[in-house]
């Protein structure tokens, strides 16, 4: 095991082989409330590893708040925060109204009504991936499945898609030179500050969601955007372009990072772990609940940002207010004082209270039932159909410690 006082999760390339395991053992058993320093001219932050202490830290809105920042470590100052606020920065009864806003678009009963549809994808993805024998399953299944479905909801054409996974590819990967149009941490990306991820990607994806939005004002539209436009929310304050743009690309970025990467690497954990394959090519009926072990194991969002807004101790520790405070759901969905085995992956595994939508509090992942419906349908098809997959080369890993990610994936699958 490393020596606690030798994690840096600031450091990039600390990621770029895949999530630190080791260096999370550590901060668990030695150090759960860890300062880390930032070497590009971060203040520095407090990092929060066991599972318990996540999970207190997102519950308590009222010491920890999410209203200056939540998706990356960068500084905000006060313009920026404005700029940027979206629900995922904001609390209490505004991010409740917000919310509201959605939430009956993805119950678990909303999007059971898109199963027939996911299925029908399913088999269409499939059919052209494995019609190749060899392919990348990252380009050819895990990327393009979940922007279809994101797609529908918001209703525009499927030619779209290639757009959609390029703007997320650009903006999630603002700390991988092979993504980035400029890094967030270089002297250009200046010129973006005010932009989600500090990425001119950004601004394509506000310019296509207010043509949307033009397009559907006023109308009687069932999509994603017809919804946002023309709904006014219980508290009375009208939806504004800073609320539709940050509301949108929240849309496009969320509605499908944690479906792609989890796909992917649940496809490469069945690989690596074939009697687990097998058990669910035996037993179908596992698939459901082997979709926890799925979300689990794949950790596909490392962390989450809080800041204090008073004095709090934890593990003899002062957390001042003010104070950057990082939750690691990556290292909460390893704690061995929640899972047994914890890097075992076991598609049977019961309980499995994971912590990768979060785990309560408010700020729970909205879209976490189309997102367990997406992954079942997916591996439901998937191993019913194959015999064996093979790598063909090396799993390529985005560099990034906010995002889990699988850039390339090669394979080539044998059929039953």
């Amino acid at each position: 095991m490393r020596a606690s006082e030798d994690v840096h999760l600031s450091d990039l390339d600390l990621f770029e082989a895949g999530p630190p395991w080791a260096s999370f053992d550590a901060l668990r058993e030695q150090d759960p409330l860890h300062w880390d320093e930032e070497f590009d001219g971060g203040k520095g932050f407090w990092s929060v590893t066991r599972y318990t202490d996540i999970v207190n830290v997102l519950r308590d809105t009222e010491t920890f708040s999410s209203e200056t920042g939540t998706a990356n470590l960068e500084e905000l100052d006060q313009e920026q925060m404005e700029i940027r606020r979206s629900m995922l920065e904001t609390d209490g009864k505004r991010h409740r109204t917000l919310r509201k806003l959605m939430q009956p678009e993805f119950t678990p009963k909303a999007v059971a009504g898109y199963e027939t549809f996911l299925r029908g994808l399913t088999a269409t993805t499939l059919d052209a991936a494995f019609a190749k024998g060899s392919f990348d399953f990252v380009a050819d299944v895990s990327a393009d499945f979940p922007i279809r479905v994101l797609a529908r909801m918001l209703d525009v054409p499927d030619e779209d898609t290639p757009k959609l996974i390029e703007w997320g590819n650009r903006m999630v990967g603002n700390t991988d030179p092979e993504h980035a149009d400029v890094l967030a941490s270089s002297p250009e990306s200046e010129q973006f500050r005010n932009l989600p991820f500090r990425s001119p990607a950004a601004q394509e994806v506000f310019d296509y969601g207010f043509a949307l939005a033009h397009e559907r004002r006023g109308k009687d539209g069932k999509d994603l955007v017809s919804t946002l436009v023309n709904s006014t929310p219980i508290d009375g304050i009208p939806i504004d372009d800073r609320d539709f743009r940050n509301y949108f690309l929240l849309l496009v970025v969320a509605g499908n990072e944690t479906t792609r990467h989890t796909i992917s690497h649940t496809m490469n954990a069945l690989m690596d772990n074939p009697e687990q394959l097998r058990r669910l090519q035996e037993n179908p009926e596992l698939i459901p609940w082997a979709v926890e072990e799925f979300l689990r194991y794949a950790s596909p969002v490392y962390h989450f940002r809080r800041t204090a807004t008073r004095d709090v101790e934890l593990h003899d520790k002062k957390i001042a207010p003010g104070d950057k405070v990082v939750t690691w759901f990556a290292s909460g969905n390893r704690d061995s004082r929640v899972f047994d085995n914890p890097y075992e992956f076991n598609v049977s595994r019961n309980p499995n209270e994971h912590m990768t939508f979060g785990r309560g509090g408010p700020h729970m992942c909205l879209g976490n039932a189309l997102a367990r419906l997406e992954i079942k349908v997916m591996f439901e098809d998937l191993v019913h159909r194959i015999d064996s997959m093979e790598h063909t080369g090396p799993v390529r890993r985005l560099r990034s410690n906010f995002v889990n990610g699988i850039k390339e994936f090669p394979v080539k699958v044998k059929l039953r």
